[in-house]
């Protein structure tokens, strides 16, 4: 197979466990003394073909819900805000980051056996999807703030600059993400299969160290940041002002964000975890090793999962979502008049924005 280099059983024993493939960022580097002895990984509690079935039911939720999001957005072409252009962008890059979810999957069980082009490629989808994904909600936090905070509609209204900043964002998660294109190979084993896993040759540790340290400074603990202090003033500002309408037409915005920490906030903080790790801040145990490894298995999982969750929290939160869908079936005959009636518009009274989103 082209591109995809052997390695020795002996290599790489310490990357694989019998019953779940290797995740691709395994604190258990070959060791730098040859006298030393590999921290071999321990079972990691998640069996491969529940895995397996979870990222293909991930897939098809994926698949179906951010395409409708995007249909209804895209629908209320007129009346679109721009936290709806945000979301749009944000539905588009769980949309192509799912489209990778049945090739993890089929991974699970039969290892990584498409080589190292495909390696690279679907673990750039992974990290553009957490970049773009964060960065986006960072902006929208900054639109929410400026729209309530300081009343400010003149930079939140001009939707030719929304999309360079969008563009901007794609561009920058891209780059962030660039660190995957120059480090993922796909591996063989003899005894143990085929991997995808970084590659960094003989400065494995002080490149992964760095390679780590500057996307998930920029790309995540900055726009964290950002997101706390806006929404911060936000919430002080609703709550003092006892704008009530305003509560209700965040509760969306503020379920996204909170979902996508609860998912994606343990992996990093794993990460941390191992990178505090490999410069010795805290002692380098093979018991350590093995319970980062198994924590970053099992929380790898979890922020796959966030792919599918946004329109489950438009379609059970979103009034103005639900009631936007229902006038697309209307129009196309699929539900009646009458039906559309019962679910009244909802209110945009309230909104020194005009409102926070004409779609959710």
């Amino acid at each position: 197979m082209a591109n995809v280099f052997e390695m020795s059983s002996e290599d790489i024993l310490h990357l694989f466990d019998d019953d779940f493939n290797f995740s691709g960022y395994s604190t258990d580097l070959p060791p730098e003394s040859a006298d030393a002895s590999p921290c071999r990984i321990e079972d990691s509690g998640l069996n491969k073909y529940f895995v397996m079935t979870l990222y293909i039911v991930v897939f098809l939720l994926s698949l179906l819900g951010n395409f409708l999001v995007m249909l209804v957005i895209l629908h209320n072409r007129l009346s679109r805000s721009v936290t709806d252009i945000y979301l749009l962008n944000l539905a588009m890059a769980d949309l192509l980051f799912a489209l990778s979810l049945p090739i993890w999957a089929a991974s699970k069980v039969n290892g990584w056996i498409y080589g190292t082009p495909l390696c690279k490629l679907i673990s750039l989808l992974k990290e553009v999807n957490f970049y773009s994904g964060i960065l986006l909600l960072a902006c929208i936090s900054v639109d929410r703030y400026l729209a309530i905070v300081h009343a400010t509609r003149a930079l939140t209204q001009k939707r030719h600059w929304v999309k360079f900043i969008c563009m901007g964002i794609w561009g920058l998660s891209l780059v962030l993400s660039m660190p995957i294109l120059y480090s993922r190979e796909a591996f063989k084993s003899e005894d143990y299969g085929f991997v995808c896993y970084e590659s960094l040759g003989k400065s494995t540790e002080k490149w992964r160290l760095v390679l780590r340290i500057l996307p998930q400074s920029f790309g995540f603990v900055l726009p964290l940041l950002v997101m706390l202090f806006c929404y911060g003033f936000t919430l002080h500002t609703l709550f003092e002002a006892h704008m009530g309408q305003k509560h209700r037409a965040m509760r969306v915005i503020f379920a996204v964000v909170l979902v996508f920490l609860l998912c994606w906030l343990p992996y990093n903080l794993v990460l941390v975890t191992d990178t505090l790790l490999r410069t010795n801040l805290i002692e380098d145990t093979c018991p350590r090793r093995k319970a980062i490894e198994q924590a970053i298995n099992a929380t790898e999982v979890l922020g796959f999962l966030h792919s599918c969750l946004n329109p489950i929290i438009y379609a059970f939160i979103g009034h103005k979502f639900r009631y936007s869908f229902l006038k697309i079936l209307a129009a196309h005959g699929m539900v009646s008049k009458e039906f559309l009636a019962q679910h009244s518009k909802p209110s945009v009274h309230g909104s020194s924005s005009g409102n926070t989103s004409t779609t959710l």
